[in-house]
């Protein structure tokens, strides 16, 4: 009886040795695949390296509770997520801080895009989730008679899914930017305004690149806002300028109408892509105010 056992054992190594070297060989195929992925937004997903949005250069004194769809379309690859962000205004409006990221996305890609990339799958093979993103903003001067002055800190985590996929970067990121903004014209009770603001800043990811672990790049934005009662439009053009050349000098032209009632914001927003961001985005949103 012993020896039947010890036998049963050895047959079912024996039988398990094959699995476990085709399970190591496929692990040494990735591992090695992975080096050939270039941290870049032209060669990754819409979400992997977040544009900072332009603000007008006043922080809020309200909270807000927002949940966005979003559908991004570019030859070859098709990708939809759910987007959800929260903002908590401190001491009246003087800082605030912020949490948003994607929840859920989905993405197909033709096998051409998957080879250009270097991605593994066409379509994820399990759920999908992006990264979360904290933003964290300090007003330095408000005055109706100068301009607005913010500066923000913001860090983009590590958390996303599907590196395997070019999806997110599964690696840190970080930017700082000032942001300036002025009212050219506005009435006396504030109903209706048209307004210039534009931001400045550094923005720097980690990268798979064993000499130069990092990307360093400047970030940019301008653009005007207009504001008649209770509708708000609102255009940019901004982006950042990488120094490797390699796909990292992302811009985009983003156009938004919201329109609130009672604390209830609809947003809706287009963004097209420029130089090395490929997508053009569309997107709809409820925001909700307290």
């Amino acid at each position: 009886m012993n020896v039947s056992s010890r036998t049963k054992g050895l047959v079912i190594i024996l039988l398990a040795i094959p699995f476990l070297l085709f399970a190591q060989g496929e692990d040494e195929e990735w591992r090695e695949r992975m080096k050939l992925l270039i941290y870049t937004p032209r060669y990754f997903g819409p979400n992997a390296f977040p544009i900072s949005e332009l603000r007008s250069g006043r922080i809020g004194t309200r909270w807000e509770l927002e949940l966005r769809g979003e559908y991004h379309d570019y030859t070859g690859d098709k990708t939809s997520d759910l987007f959800a962000r929260l903002f908590i205004p401190i001491a009246h409006g003087k800082a605030g801080v912020e949490i948003a990221g994607v929840v859920t996305e989905n993405y197909e890609t033709t096998e051409a895009v998957k080879l250009e990339r270097r991605a593994a799958e066409t379509k994820p093979p399990f759920r999908c989730y992006g990264d979360v993103l904290i933003h964290s903003f300090y007003q330095v001067l408000r005055s109706d008679r100068w301009c607005d002055l913010m500066v923000s800190a913001n860090l983009k985590t590590a958390s996303g899914s599907r590196l395997a996929d070019a999806r997110y970067t599964d690696a840190a990121s970080y930017w700082f930017d000032l942001t300036a903004g002025r009212n050219l014209l506005q009435n006396a009770d504030g109903s209706a305004a048209l307004r210039l603001q534009g931001l400045l800043g550094f923005y720097c990811w980690m990268t798979n690149d064993l000499v130069h672990r990092q990307n360093d790049a400047l970030l940019y934005g301008f653009g005007m806002s207009a504001k008649l009662y209770n509708v708000s439009l609102a255009a940019d053009y901004s982006g950042f300028y990488g120094y490797k050349n390699n796909g990292d000098h992302p811009v985009t032209l983003r156009t938004k109408f919201e329109y609130e009632i009672k604390k209830n914001i609809i947003s809706i927003r287009f963004k097209h892509g420029m130089y090395d961001n490929l997508y053009d985005s569309y997107s709809l949103a409820y925001i909700r105010c307290f």
